[in-house]
């Protein structure tokens, strides 16, 4: 007799206990389902807002490569005596300075990318160096001309890192 209501009681709670599991994972499932839309639908407006940031980071770089690069950079400073010493560290303290007006803008980009830009700008502060160690320079003028000739056989550092920024920038496209 005890059997039979053992198994009467388990004929009644088992089927409630399944509809009970089968329950939990349901709505386990589409609370799951719909906190993963949540986070994608905020991701995706963070997304949208951070954009123009991100592309006016890189505009912001770019110009910053312009400005340093050497081509341009020794035709919009004149040197201001014939010391060529002078007018290196001038034009150096003049990248450092453009260098760190922007430094803020890392943050919209990538690591690898801002590692190309200061790389970018070591190797400018390097050439302008080496330059002026040279025997053929003996005046600024002569800095000038010697660095603006030798960029006729090779390409700026800041030439390959634009480079590099624009692809990155059509990859956030892609």
């Amino acid at each position: 007799m005890d059997f039979t209501k053992f198994i009467d009681v388990l004929a009644y709670t088992l089927p409630s206990i399944v509809v009970g599991l089968v329950a939990y994972y349901f709505f386990d499932a589409q609370r799951k389902n719909e906190e993963s839309r949540r986070r994608y639908l905020i991701h995706k407006e963070a997304q949208k807002n951070a954009m123009p940031l991100r592309l006016q980071a890189y505009e912001r770089l770019v110009l910053f490569l312009e400005r340093i690069n050497p081509s341009k950079l020794l035709i919009r400073i004149a040197p201001q005596s014939s010391n060529k010493h002078d007018y290196e560290e001038y034009v150096i303290a003049q990248i450092e300075q453009e260098y760190e007006h922007n430094l803020t803008q890392q943050i919209y980009v990538s690591a690898e990318s801002w590692d190309i830009i200061t790389t970018a700008k070591n190797a400018t502060i390097q050439m302008i160096r080496k330059t002026n160690m040279s025997e053929k320079v003996d005046s600024a003028n002569k800095l000038r001309e010697v660095i603006l000739t030798d960029l006729f056989d090779t390409q700026s550092p800041s030439s390959i890192a634009v480079a590099y920024l624009k692809n990155e920038v059509a990859e956030m496209w892609q």
